[in-house]
């Protein structure tokens, strides 16, 4: 448990922080995955769903939750899936 009231501050912050990648991350999964099922199963709206993943894999790297290159792997891998 911090002692100083400077420490209880930084420990309020790390867990709204935490929380909100927790949740931004989760968000990233489930895109990646409806966009791979849809490109996969050739669904008619897989170039939405794919455009969507990538809409939210630049959300997250904006937000420092994933790092540029982990992204752009994402990314190039759905390309090519396509």
């Amino acid at each position: 448990m911090a002692n100083t009231k400077s420490a209880m501050k930084r420990m309020r912050q790390n867990e709204r922080r935490r929380l909100r990648n927790r949740a931004l991350r989760s968000k990233v999964r489930t895109a990646l995955k409806t966009a791979r099922t849809a490109i996969t199963e050739k669904v008619p709206t897989a170039p939405a769903s794919a455009l969507d993943a990538i809409r939210v894999l630049d959300k997250a790297v904006t937000k420092r939750v994933l790092l540029p290159n982990t992204a752009a792997c994402y990314t190039a891998e759905d390309a090519i899936r396509y």
